[in-house]
């Protein structure tokens, strides 16, 4: 998952609200954006799930003072400190919320609801306990910023490589989705109010790292390479991919560094 995560959306404007900020109204309006609903289940104190307003609110009063991205793939559980059970649901999900100052943890599960035509999406996040311990492989800052600059050179070789611009429609259309993001993203506030302007650079770069490691993925359906070639390049892109993840959660996980909690 490299595009923006709702645990992202949700950890930063959560850190926003609670270091004062923003207002409640704001954070949560920023995190459900496009979706139709947020839901909180298995929040301590509550026998039914609760909105996101109210389940911020609940956390912060259990002892909450900073949010964690985490942002597990199979084989790196990165940004994860167990149990077992907690990070199981996170794998399946592919990303996760940990709370520094209380031992709990939220995982998103989405669901589509409405007709035909009219489908909308609803989020429920299930609050689960989770073990105080350091986050597993989250780089600093300044580490998730040199990396990726490296990342970024290699991702560029291996398109390079694989010549996409005359790929095939498929990657032709991703190459388009990747530009209609590019134009998107300017002046839009990547990260919110109190994160450092470097955590937004490396946040705005992984995401620019990862559409291109999709990019070279919707390659593979063009018909321009071979199976082996692509095998090649899916092999190089691996390493890619892993540095965008662990510093799009360096760059969320930020503010909550910078401010010793937990």
């Amino acid at each position: 998952m490299l595009s923006e995560p709702r645990s992202g959306r949700l950890a930063a404007w959560g850190n926003a609200l609670f270091a004062g900020l923003v207002s409640p109204d704001e954070a949560v309006l920023a995190v459900v954006e496009e979706d139709a609903l947020h839901r909180v289940e298995g929040l301590p104190g509550e026998s039914a799930p609760v909105g996101l307003t109210l389940a911020l609110g609940r956390l912060r009063t259990l002892g909450v003072a900073g949010l964690r991205v985490a942002l597990p793939a199979p084989g790196h559980p990165l940004g994860l400190s167990g149990p077992p059970e907690f990070n199981a649901r996170a794998l399946e999900a592919e990303e996760a919320v940990v709370c520094s100052g209380a031992a709990w943890g939220l995982v998103p599960e989405v669901f589509g609801a409405g007709p035909s035509g009219d489908v909308h999406v609803e989020v429920v996040w299930h609050c689960l306990p989770v073990r105080e311990a350091p986050p597993a492989d989250v780089p600093s800052l300044g580490e998730a910023e040199r990396e990726l600059a490296e990342a970024l050179r290699e991702a560029t070789e291996v398109l390079t490589r694989l010549d996409v611009a005359g790929s095939g429609p498929v990657a032709e259309a991703a190459i388009d989705a990747y530009r209609a993001r590019a134009l998107a993203s300017r002046g839009r506030q990547v990260l919110a109010p109190g994160y450092p302007a470097r955590a937004v650079r490396v946040l705005e770069l992984a995401q620019r790292v990862g559409s291109l490691v999709s990019l070279a993925g919707a390659q593979g359906h063009g018909g321009a390479v071979s199976a082996s070639e692509m095998g090649a390049a899916a092999a190089a892109l691996r390493p890619v991919e892993r540095t965008a993840r662990r510093a799009q959660v360096a760059a969320y996980n930020s503010v909550v560094e910078e401010r010793g909690v937990g």
